[in-house]
């Protein structure tokens, strides 16, 4: 799919919604970067501290519904992006009630194999937008007017990219590399072998306009938590946009998973996910990273680790009470304001 230049449609006026988004004001500019359930955590703590948040949301996703999206009609992936929308509803009954909707999955009859089955509600409203306006970023524009959204939800990219990477397999004939194509398959491959080599095409792609110039705008960047190879890692590897995020005058925060043993980094100490960072983008410095001190493991290892990327080590709890390893809204905002503070 293809996206065409010309007169659009009026986009909505959502500044009461986001009131920050004119230009500066008295709550810093935040740029969060991720996709998921990460980048869901760290919008639904940033909503409660400033009203100028820009989210930038990976597009490499090729799962789910998306990824049938995706194949079908050539489209950005809207599974993340519909995540991030979510995330920053207005919190009032028609916010709610909004989201629920654009959360809302269908599920087929038992015995029926429905061509419905599986997708988002507000993955098929976010491509319906796109293919009327053909513009990616206008179409997230009035789906977040329709949530009355907190914030702006924006692709890293206008182009659907494609995530791989290198796994070290052990055969019958010794350790040999395989080359794993596609997010949900290098994913996997995780947990059965070590990931190398990770890499997006195209690999020219151009990062979203708007996406650029939010970062450079920004007060404060910040990256994660979330998958960390297939979430993460390809905000750093689209050249335009890790490009910008090494040389913007924003102060960059990196937050911590609160599993580090996922399987995507299986047998990853808390100090190899930055190594990691820095392997791949070594002129990405960092001024802080969070942890929560439950998973950050050996801490000296971790603040030398951290020192490798600029950054100080921040320790707080901010994982949620009980046994699911998931951030508290509430202890994460707190967290992120006293770093903003200092």
């Amino acid at each position: 799919m293809s996206f065409l230049t010309g007169p659009l449609p009026l986009i909505p006026d959502t500044s009461a919604a986001r009131p920050g988004t004119g230009g500066r004001s008295a709550a810093p500019a935040v740029v969060a970067l991720g996709g998921g359930h990460g980048l869901s955590a760290s919008l639904s703590a940033l909503r409660l501290l400033t009203t100028d948040l820009t989210a930038v949301v990976t597009v490499a996703d090729d799962g789910g519904s998306s990824g049938r999206l995706r194949r079908d009609l050539g489209v950005l992936p809207p599974g993340d992006l519909r995540m991030a929308l979510s995330a920053l509803c207005d919190d009032t009954d028609w916010g709610r009630t909004w989201r629920d909707v654009m959360q809302h999955r269908f599920k087929s009859m038992d015995g029926v194999e429905g061509t419905l089955d599986g997708h988002a509600m507000g993955n098929l409203l976010i491509v319906t937008l796109w293919e009327l306006l053909q513009d990616p970023v206008a179409g997230l524009q009035w789906a977040g007017a329709l949530l009355g959204a907190r914030g702006q939800v924006l692709p890293m990219s206008t182009v659907p990219l494609t995530i791989e990477g290198d796994v070290l397999r052990e055969t019958a004939a010794g350790l040999r590399h395989e080359t794993v194509r596609g997010q949900a398959r290098l994913a996997a491959a995780g947990a059965r072998s070590n990931v190398t080599d990770v890499r997006l095409e195209p690999a020219d792609a151009p990062a979203c306009p708007q996406a650029l110039e939010a970062v450079e705008r920004a007060d404060w960047v910040i990256l994660g938590p979330g998958s960390w190879y297939t979430s993460l890692l390809p905000h750093l590897l689209l050249p335009q946009l890790r490009d910008a995020l090494c040389s913007t005058n924003a102060r960059r925060l990196l937050t911590m998973n609160l599993n580090m043993d996922t399987t995507e980094t299986s047998g990853m100490s808390a100090a190899d996910h930055l190594d990691v960072i820095r392997r791949y983008a070594p002129g990405f410095k960092v001024d802080a990273v969070l942890a929560d001190p439950a998973v950050a493991g050996d801490r000296r290892a971790f603040e030398e680790a951290a020192a490798a990327l600029g950054a100080r080590a921040v320790f707080g709890k901010v994982g949620a009470a009980g046994s699911r390893a998931v951030h508290d809204p509430l202890r994460l905002a707190t967290a992120y304001q006293d770093i903003f503070e200092n």
